[in-house]
């Protein structure tokens, strides 16, 4: 297990986003305190695999104790796409949490949290600023998202990604460009995520747990018409 951060960030006023990635065989947990006038982080990444249902509640201790779980304000998820049982474990307790504490979750794919990680590469490549992401599943096809780049021309350093279309199952014989294959890395999507999730609690966004579901391109159940 890899750990960072602060670890003297609790107090009984503090507030909290707490952050969830489980759509791969690694969990990510991040944590910052948003009512400090430094803001203090902390994350953990875990390999875990099938383990993730017996120890979920363990693991997010291990970053928050669940005494300071009702000190949480706001929630960010990554809903996938990915594994079905882990991805549909860690929503089901940001929405679960983010109902009964009344607070504001955000729902993120797995595919945006990449085109995120990689768009200063992109900039800097000067590569297209529309593109896709893509992923194959062996026998299964492939996985698209499609992404634009938005640059600040005042402050080239400010690039933020639009999700034109979440990541979806493409139809037999469909091709995409330019594409991207889809890579890991959690314990840089974490903080991404926490990022994400904080710029949208200073701008007093809404994101309502009832909105936030998994994406599940590949489930029999997209098929019925």
């Amino acid at each position: 297990m890899n750990s960072t951060g602060n670890t003297n960030l609790f107090s009984k006023d503090a507030k909290f986003l707490l952050a969830l990635h489980s759509s791969t065989a690694n969990l990510g947990i991040g944590l910052i305190q948003i009512k400090n006038s430094k803001i203090t982080f902390r994350s953990s990444t875990k390999k875990v695999g099938k383990d993730l249902s017996n120890y979920l509640f363990n693991y997010v201790e291990e970053v928050l104790p669940s005494g300071f779980w009702p000190q949480i304000e706001r929630l960010a998820v990554a809903i996938g796409p990915g594994g079905f049982t882990g991805t549909r474990l860690t929503v089901t307790l940001a929405r679960t949490l983010a109902q009964q504490l009344q607070c504001q979750v955000d729902g993120i794919s797995s595919f945006e949290l990449m085109a995120h990680r990689i768009s200063k590469e992109l900039i800097d490549q000067k590569s297209t600023k529309l593109f896709w992401i893509t992923q194959e599943l062996q026998r299964r096809g492939v996985i698209a998202g499609k992404y634009e780049l938005l640059q600040n021309n005042n402050d080239p350093n400010k690039i933020k990604i639009k999700e034109l279309k979440a990541p979806y199952l493409l139809p037999s014989k469909t091709t995409v460009t330019p594409a991207i294959e889809f890579s890991e890395d959690v314990s840089k999507d974490i903080k991404m995520l926490l990022n994400i999730s904080l710029e949208s609690h200073l701008h007093k966004k809404k994101s309502l747990w009832q909105d936030v579901l998994p994406i599940y391109p590949t489930s029999p159940v997209n098929d019925i018409k």
